[in-house]
């Protein structure tokens, strides 16, 4: 990325963080009001940034913010919390989330007839996790109720290192399936891949939790400093996991949960990183898809990927979501709701940058093209809607009264959560 293309870039981000207030609550998100100025000043449009996509510093920026993203939305969950006073999230992920997985591969099987089982199956992990920033007014929006906005934000906190897995062992089995010798080879990499990783992240993110224990507790540590020995311990997860041949993703994931929940002293740092680095990690991805995914995926656009776009963001997605959630007393409209707000967003566009292009899969350039195709649609379709959808829906909820809609959950601090100051309230402060 040359001068002019950095100047292009960070004025874009100046000017949008001066009416990024005015804009909250409307049509206009930052997903996608950064996916089109990439796409306007990328190749397709004016030229006048010129993004590399092997550029050794997009794939840095990449990890990175995969790194950080699984990690603190992890660490960011009190899975006790979880599991007492959030059933509508778990069940999503438990139960909807593997039959979108299940329902995208057999319509994948069906509508490319050409891709082997596991390149369908690889295609609808790739799409099964969503991104609750592509609809942030619908999670921001006081109106929905707070348990109904709360399945929202931790469904896609969680579905993403969820998805990862499955993601990683589609891949290696899809590219497996191709090769004439080494099969052998390719399933015990997989194996190791999504193995090692979760041991090597439960040991850090323990003894990690513990050594910030007791620097806190004996005032060794500077607070200053704390948000630097956190980033630290993520990326020094995921080093150690790729050295020892396991996926450093999955590690720091896993070190995140094990982290967040070991650690007794409170961690400002982790609520408010992903509102400030964080999302200026994420915008510029957004960007980076603008400019060069986006063109890329429409070359190779068809009805056959447009309709299974469209299906991927409605039927695979609403109808597993609308199971998971019978027998919780949640009414139809919500079940839709819960359903349609399941934009595909970051988690997609990273594994695409990071796994896909770095497989073997015979059918890359379709799969990269499909799920292109699927974000963007997703970045229009949720951002216009989320705004208006949010407000008739919370007009609803508020005229059923008293039902499990509106039964009162305490708030879990993830994207857009509750201030450091809220959660220095229910907890002791460090010394």
């Amino acid at each position: 990325m040359n001068l002019v293309s950095m100047m292009v870039v960070t004025g874009g981000l100046l000017a949008f963080s001066l009416v990024s207030g005015r804009l909250q609550g409307t049509v206009i998100t930052a997903s996608l009001v950064f996916i089109a100025f990439g796409f306007l000043a990328g190749n397709a449009g004016f030229a006048i940034a010129d993004v590399n996509p092997e550029h050794a510093a997009i794939h840095f920026i990449a990890e990175l913010t995969l790194i950080l993203v699984l990690f603190t939305d992890a660490a960011r969950i009190d899975v006790s919390r979880l599991r007492r006073d959030h059933n509508l999230p778990v069940r999503m992920l438990v139960i909807g989330l593997p039959l979108t997985m299940a329902t995208g591969t057999l319509i994948a099987v069906q509508l490319f007839p050409e891709f082997g089982l596991w390149e369908a199956a690889l295609l609808a992990a790739l799409l099964a996790p969503t991104d609750a920033a592509l609809g942030q007014s619908v999670v921001s929006a006081k109106a929905v109720p707070v348990r109904i906005r709360q399945a929202i934000n931790v469904e896609s906190g969680l579905n993403d290192g969820i998805a990862l897995p499955a993601v990683l062992l589609f891949a290696t089995l899809a590219s497996a399936q191709h090769e004439a010798s080494g099969v052998g080879d390719w399933l015990w990499f997989g194996v190791l891949q999504i193995t090692l990783g979760p041991l090597v992240g439960v040991a850090t993110g323990y003894f990690g939790a513990r050594l910030l224990d007791v620097a806190a507790e004996r005032s060794w540590m500077n607070t200053s400093f704390q948000g630097v020995g956190i980033l630290s311990l993520a990326l020094f997860t995921y080093v150690v996991a790729e050295l020892i041949g396991g996926n450093g993703f999955i590690a720091a994931f896993t070190a995140g949960m094990v982290f967040g929940n070991t650690l007794r002293h409170p961690c400002t740092f982790l609520f408010e990183f992903m509102e400030t680095e964080g999302q200026l990690l994420m915008l510029i991805t957004f960007l980076v898809f603008g400019a060069v995914l986006l063109p890329e995926g429409l070359q190779h656009w068809n009805m056959s990927v447009f309709f299974y776009a469209v299906l991927s963001l409605t039927i695979i997605r609403m109808i597993p979501i609308w199971f998971s959630l019978l027998a919780t007393g949640v009414r139809l409209p919500t079940q839709l709701f819960l359903g349609w707000f399941g934009p595909r967003g970051l988690a997609s566009i990273l594994f695409v940058l990071l796994i896909l292009e770095e497989s073997q899969v015979v059918h890359r350039n379709e799969l990269l093209s499909i799920t292109i195709v699927t974000v963007g649609l997703s970045a229009l379709l949720h951002g216009i809607t989320a705004a208006p959808f949010a407000n008739r829906y919370g007009r609803l909820a508020a005229r059923m009264g008293e039902c499990e809609e509106n039964q009162p959950v305490p708030e879990l601090p993830l994207r857009e959560g509750p201030t450091h100051l809220e959660i220095n309230s229910e907890r002791t402060s460090v010394t």
